[in-house]
């Protein structure tokens, strides 16, 4: 007998029975490695992450720029910086919305494409941009098709892949986001801002040219009764030499039994609302890690702190970092497991804030007021600091807390977050309930990205560094309390145990 998924015991408790003679997973993770298609199409898809990325973090090197600029029509002040950086979360909430919709109307591959429509006005707009309403608009618009991908793309993803390596796969949505934000900062040392906005298209553009070559998830084509439809787009993602009739089955066996319509009464069961709920509390606490705004308004945290680096150097390097953690969570996301990275990520991020809030409280000062962002107009908690001299090595400590707060999320609580919330909603509530959890996240991210500037002017730059240490070691207690351990299992096998009576998620 197998291992339960959450260690359960008890002879009335058998959610994941022996598997059949065909051995399905051992040959549909020999597969996938023989046959690269199924990675062809989790690349085409998650073009969409990187173009979502890269929109993100847009504003870092682009506020202080526009702060600066000679055109009246165009230069910042501190209130219109800060809408500038918070509009797209809002869009992303509204693509959340969309989601809800079109995952299961259009299906996840044709909503993922028709984000790329909203992604290309809006990067046409800030490149073009003449006045404020043309940024913020812009900036709207590719929030939207942040969202709209952020819901889809993962559940296509997740979909599609063989269980063996559905973690790794699982990842890439976040491997690609942060590559995305990586590049940003990468030409935002090379490039004025309006030709950064130009660069975002190009990831759009290819992704639709590849997308439009990918099939569709075989369980969204056999939720619609394209039997045969479903049957070619498995057998070419698994190849031909590959026996799929066991994986089909079990597919065609779960969507059978889930076919009909979610009834409110239906949602009120269990096995429905636990998943949900799950998935909602872990995008919500995210959320409330602080990573929004900390990319939102990277360069302008480090102007505003005294640092040996210049601010666009070290986002840069930040980013370079992020990109290195969410590697390492991909290669071992497999191995080590949902929750131990979880547990170690959450743990990595509380120790970083912390770092950050004391150093900013108690730290030396920068030798010149910060002259682009204006995060503080008074001096830290009211206290004398010394001043930093150029060459102290002590200044190096908010790069070094960043670069472990982006390394403690991007292994654990930003991927992963993903992946489980496209493991283990229901089959029949994944559309829906996948858009809603994005709709939480980034309503989420535009409150705390919004009030950021007003918490640090107030409170000074060490308040929301705190309180998101405060939330990190929330995040520990949930995990360890709430979050199933899903590594190995198939999607059929989650949703199994959900079904079950056990109450706890403790190992």
């Amino acid at each position: 007998m197998q291992e339960p998924l959450l260690g359960a015991e008890g002879p009335d408790y058998d959610t994941f029975p022996e598997k059949p003679p065909p051995s399905p997973r051992e040959t549909t993770r020999l597969g996938a490695l023989q046959n690269k298609r199924v990675f062809l199409a989790t690349f085409a898809a998650v073009l969409g992450n990187f173009s979502f990325g890269y929109a993100l973090v847009y504003t870092s090197p682009v506020i202080p720029a526009l702060e600066h600029s000679l055109d009246p029509n165009l230069s910042l002040t501190k209130t219109q910086a800060s809408w500038f950086g918070s509009v797209f979360t809002l869009g992303a909430a509204a693509g959340g919305l969309s989601a809800m919709v079109l995952n299961d109307l259009l299906g996840r591959k044709l909503s993922i494409m028709c984000s790329a429509v909203p992604s290309a006005a809006g990067y046409a707009l800030m490149a073009g941009a003449h006045g404020l309403w043309m940024l913020l608009l812009g900036r709207t618009l590719t929030g939207f098709a942040g969202g709209l991908t952020a819901a889809c793309i993962p559940v296509y993803v997740s979909e599609i892949a063989p269980a063996g390596v559905r973690g790794a796969l699982g990842a890439t949505p976040q491997l690609m986001a942060v590559f995305g934000s990586l590049s940003l900062y990468a030409l935002g040392l090379l490039l004025p801002w309006r030709w950064l906005a130009v660069a975002g298209e190009g990831p759009v553009l290819v992704m639709i040219l590849l997308l439009g070559f990918m099939p569709n998830s075989p369980r969204f084509l056999l939720s619609r009764g394209r039997d045969s439809e479903a049957l070619q787009a498995l057998a070419w993602l698994r190849g031909a030499d590959a026996d799929i009739r066991w994986e089909f089955e079990q597919i065609q066996d779960n969507v059978r039994r889930q076919s009909s319509h979610l009834s409110w009464a239906e949602a009120r069961d269990p096995h429905m609302y636990r998943p949900i709920v799950i998935a909602l509390l872990m995008r919500f606490l995210q959320q409330l890690t602080g990573i929004t705004p900390i990319l939102v308004y990277l360069q302008s945290i480090f102007d505003s702190t005294a640092v040996l680096l210049p601010p666009e150097d070290d986002a840069a390097i930040v980013g370079a970092v992020r990109l290195l953690s969410v590697l390492i969570a991909a290669l071992t996301m497999d191995l080590a497991g949902r929750k131990a990275l979880l547990f170690v990520s959450a743990a990595s991020m509380f120790a970083a804030n912390l770092t950050l809030g004391l150093y900013v409280h108690f730290g030396p000062k920068p030798l010149t007021p910060n002259s682009t962002m204006g995060l503080e107009s008074v001096p830290l908690g009211g206290t004398e600091q010394p001043l930093a001299t150029p060459t102290s090595y002590l200044t190096l400590v908010p790069l070094l807390a960043t670069m472990l707060f982006i390394m403690g999320y991007a292994m654990g609580w930003g991927p992963i977050t993903w992946l489980l919330m496209s493991e283990i909603l229901p089959l029949r509530a994944r559309g829906v309930a996948s858009g809603l959890c994005v709709l939480v996240s980034w309503l989420t991210a535009f409150a705390l990205t919004k009030s950021f500037l007003l918490v640090v002017n107030a409170f000074g730059l060490q308040a929301p560094f705190f309180f998101f240490a405060a939330v990190c070691s929330v995040n520990l207690a949930f995990t360890g309390c709430c979050v199933p351990e899903t590594k190995g299992r198939s999607l059929e096998q989650i949703e199994s145990f959900f079904r079950s009576s056990r109450r706890s998620f403790r190992r």
